[in-house]
């Protein structure tokens, strides 16, 4: 399922590359770092897993919605740009437009989608026990 998640984001940033003239594969240099940042991705993962699993009783049409309104926002309202997947935190390390992210940030993000994923856990169990 990983590796489908890494091809399929792949994917779209060669497509995407191509679409705007750049080379399809390039490493970025957008640095992406500090608390605030790491802070913001913590954030925007929370919110994309407990809106995933809040939804779920409502079945796949709805969050599906939910999961794109929610990105789509996220986008806006995080310094981080809501990425809030390893696999696209990957992927975009490879295009050098705005949307990249520098390798060397990666790992950071990484580490704050998974702070993320575990307090949602955590906050969902307490709340649907």
């Amino acid at each position: 399922y990983i590796s489908a998640q890494l091809f399929g984001c792949l994917l779209g940033v060669m497509l995407a590359n191509t679409f705007f003239e750049h080379s399809i594969l390039e490493l970025s240099t957008k640095s992406r770092d500090g608390l605030n940042i790491f802070i913001s991705e913590i954030i925007a993962t929370f919110g994309l897993i407990f809106i995933i699993f809040s939804t779920l009783k409502d079945g796949k049409i709805t969050v599906a919605i939910s999961v794109a309104t929610y990105i789509s926002a996220g986008y806006w309202f995080t310094s981080s740009t809501s990425f809030a997947n390893p696999a696209v935190t990957i992927a975009r390390t490879f295009t050098d437009s705005f949307t990249g992210i520098n390798y060397l940030n990666t790992p950071t993000y990484i580490l704050a989608e998974f702070i993320g994923l575990i307090l949602a856990v955590y906050v969902l169990k307490v709340i649907y026990k």
